[in-house]
């Protein structure tokens, strides 16, 4: 899974849950870079139980997008 979007007319009836389940069950261990700017989204992955582990003072492109590098505590 490259990115997470919901539109905002869906979000809050556990689409994004049920995505993440998902890629967990498919996939086993999950970690995710969430832009430290996205407090929204920041939030949701905290609700599901990802901590941060690191965070980058630039994007995957050199861009000033601070990153959290995130992951549940169990496979982190």
């Amino acid at each position: 899974m490259e990115m997470l979007f919901i539109d905002p007319e869906l979000r809050g009836r556990g689409i994004g849950r049920a995505l993440l389940d998902f890629v967990r069950e498919a996939r086993g261990a999950l970690s995710v870079d969430v832009n430290e700017q996205n407090p929204q989204a920041v939030g949701f992955y905290r609700h599901y139980g990802f901590v941060q582990t690191g965070r980058s003072p630039t994007d995957g492109e050199g861009r000033p997008f601070p990153l959290l590098h995130m992951g549940l505590p169990d496979e982190a």
